[in-house]
């Protein structure tokens, strides 16, 4: 009997929503774009369709720097489909405010490199016709 071969699988892929297509419309751009309260001027994520500031509020897209701080961080050891373990699942705080999930690239996943509060900076992983954004240790010089 010969071992069974298994062709790896791919990552999964987003799908949009009514209310979270300019994320995904502003991520195959190479952009970060998340909305903003047009009364108060603070900055919500994750997508939503009703303004959690009150009734009479408004959400705009605007886009960010795409700068942000690490905030918390797990590094998966356990192979999820089409993922390579280890890699690091985060929560990073954007410059702006909100804290959003995702995952750090170019830095290897151990903690002596995940230092928190670490500067990062927004990049963009393709996946199948769409992109996600991902984050990366900031260049020398980039402010937050």
């Amino acid at each position: 009997m010969t071992p069974a071969t298994s062709t790896p699988r791919p990552k999964p892929v987003p799908r949009p929503t009514d209310s979270t297509r300019p994320y995904w419309d502003a991520a195959a751009r190479g952009e970060l774009w998340i909305q903003r309260s047009v009364t108060t001027g603070t900055y919500v994520f994750y997508p939503r369709t009703v303004s959690p500031f009150g009734a009479g509020d408004e959400l705009e897209w605007v886009r960010v720097s795409g700068l942000a701080t690490l905030d918390s961080y797990v590094i998966n050891h356990r192979p999820a489909p089409g993922f390579e373990a280890p890699h690091v699942i985060a929560i990073v705080k954007l410059e702006e405010g909100p804290r959003m999930l995702s995952t750090v690239v170019g830095v290897d996943p151990v903690p002596e490199q995940l230092v928190l509060d670490m500067p990062l900076r927004v990049d963009f992983e393709p996946r199948g016709d769409m992109s996600l954004p991902v984050f990366r240790p900031a260049e020398e010089g980039e402010a937050l």
